[in-house]
C-alpha cells in the first residue's frame, strides 16, 4: 500500500481544545495536498473552513465530544447545526453512562435520532472502547449496525487508550457488513496506518497525516 492510497483513508484532525485558526488553515491546506479523505475538526471552524476553502475539503466534526454524555436534543441540535454550516461528515460520541447502565435502548434511539438528524450525511458512531467491556463492545456493534450508522470508530483519542487492532477484529466478527470501521487515537506513523487498514478499517483519524 502506496502513501497515496494510505493517505485517501486518513481523516486528517485537529480537535484540541486550543485549536487557534492558524492550524486549522494549516490543517486544510495539508489536507488538499496530500489528498486525505477529510479534515476532522471542532464545529466552531466549519462554517469558516467552507467561506475558506470552499469545496477543496471535506468537512468532518465532531458532536458531543468528547464525553458522550449530553443530552440526545443537544446532540440532535448539534448534528443539525454543523450540516447547516457546511460539514459532510459526523462523528458522534455514544452516551457512556447510558452503556454502563446497559440502556442499550436508549443507546440505540440516540444514534437512530442522530441518523435522521444527520440525513444522508455520514455518521460514524464513537464507542471509546478504552471504557468498554468485550461484552459491551460486542453489543454496540449490534445496536450501530441496527440504528443505521454508516461507521463504527474505536475512540476519540481523549479517552485512557485509543484504537487497538484487536478492537478492529471484534469490529469485523460483530459488525454489520453495511458498517465500516474507522480506528482512531495514538495512531501516528505511516507503518501503524498501514496495520489497521489491512485490519480492516476504511478511515484512520491521526493527526499526524504531515508526518508521512
Amino acid at each position: 500500500m502506496n502513501k497515496e492510497e494510505i493517505l485517501s483513508h486518513v481523516d486528517h484532525t485537529q480537535l484540541k481544545a486550543y485549536a487557534s485558526w492558524e492550524d486549522i488553515q494549516k490543517l486544510c491546506k495539508e489536507a488538499i495536498e496530500l489528498k486525505t479523505a477529510s479534515v476532522c475538526v471542532p464545529p466552531c471552524y466549519i462554517s469558516r473552513i467552507r467561506e475558506n476553502f470552499q469545496d477543496k475539503v471535506r468537512i468532518c466534526t465532531v458532536v458531543g465530544f468528547p464525553l458522550g454524555y449530553s443530552v440526545t436534543e443537544a446532540k440532535a441540535m448539534e448534528v443539525k447545526k454543523a450540516i447547516e454550516d457546511g460539514a459532510d461528515e459526523i462523528d458522534m460520541v455514544v452516551n457512556l453512562c447510558d452503556v454502563k447502565n446497559h440502556d442499550y435502548a436508549a443507546v440505540e434511539k440516540e444514534i437512530r435520532v442522530l441518523r435522521e438528524a444527520s440525513g444522508k450525511h455520514i455518521l460514524k458512531v464513537i464507542i471509546e472502547t478504552c471504557y468498554l467491556t468485550e461484552e459491551e463492545k460486542k453489543e454496540l456493534c449490534r445496536i450501530v449496525t441496527a440504528a443505521g450508522a454508516d461507521y463504527i470508530k474505536t475512540s476519540t483519542g481523549f479517552g485512557t487508550a485509543g484504537a487497538s487492532l484487536e478492537d478492529i477484529a471484534l469490529f469485523k466478527k460483530h459488525v454489520g457488513s453495511d458498517v465500516k470501521i474507522k480506528a482512531a487515537g495514538g495512531i501516528r506513523s505511516e507503518e501503524a496506518m498501514e496495520a489497521f487498514l489491512e485490519a480492516g478499517c476504511q478511515r484512520i483519524g491521526s493527526s499526524s497525516a504531515g508526518n508521512i
